[in-house]
């Protein structure tokens, strides 16, 4: 594949952003050993970035990021590609708004997984940031695209930008793949805290009127905004 010398700044860049994301999985404890993988879309092309496969967290480099095309093919790159490519080359072709696919093995998420029991909305943060319950997708094995396939049928309409895998682990999506993990992190804290809450008592879920109001104030007001017509600084 010849690439322009845009493409090829892009991608060096992007390979640099997902080797520096992994370190972000070890540091908020969502894997162990060389479990778990970040991706990013190439923007405007039919491309992605992905971690190899069964490489030690401790040596990913962005020089050892893998570029593949959304059939998972292998278009530069010293290394196999993850076990798990097939699922993100599916979620890119299939949710073209998606920029980044992330997967962990957290634990308190992977035990909600283990029931095939969504996490309910009992917290606002929960409403900020997932807009309702975690849910579950179906149980798929390791190789082809059923993963793919699983995460796109249970996101497709939902609010939620993580889905736990029945039997399997977290799967984030985000328009960037720094979203996908921010959605990583948030969905392994959440899953902590209610499990915890289970060990009290029954949580109580917030009213659909409260989420929905938080959801939007969270999605469309909180942070900083740039002003119209003025530039950053």
């Amino acid at each position: 594949m010849t690439m322009t010398a845009a493409l090829v700044g892009t991608v060096r860049d992007l390979r640099e952003q997902v080797a520096a994301l992994h370190a972000e999985l070890v540091r908020y404890q969502l894997v162990v050993w060389t479990a778990g993988n970040v991706s990013a879309r190439v923007p405007g092309h039919d491309l992605m970035i992905i971690k190899p496969s069964g490489v030690s967290y401790d040596d990913l480099t962005p020089e050892s990021m893998i570029l593949c095309d959304l059939d998972g093919n292998v278009v530069e790159g010293d290394h196999s590609p993850s076990s798990d490519t097939a699922a993100h080359a599916y979620v890119y072709r299939a949710m073209p708004g998606v920029g980044g696919v992330v997967h962990t093995h957290s634990t308190y998420a992977c035990a909600w997984a283990a029931r095939h029991e969504p996490i309910p909305c009992v917290l606002t943060a929960m409403a900020d940031e997932f807009g309702g319950e975690i849910p579950v997708g179906p149980f798929a094995l390791i190789g082809d695209d059923s993963i793919g396939r699983g995460i796109v049928e249970t996101l497709s309409g939902h609010r939620s930008p993580a889905v736990l895998m029945a039997g399997h682990g977290v799967f984030t999506i985000g328009k960037d793949a720094r979203a996908a993990v921010k959605a990583a992190v948030m969905c392994e804290d959440v899953a902590r805290s209610v499990h915890i809450s289970r060990q009290l008592g029954e949580p109580r879920p917030i009213a659909q009127e409260h989420i929905d109001r938080l959801y939007d104030r969270y999605q469309n007001v909180y942070g900083q905004r740039q002003a119209s017509g003025l530039g950053s600084s």
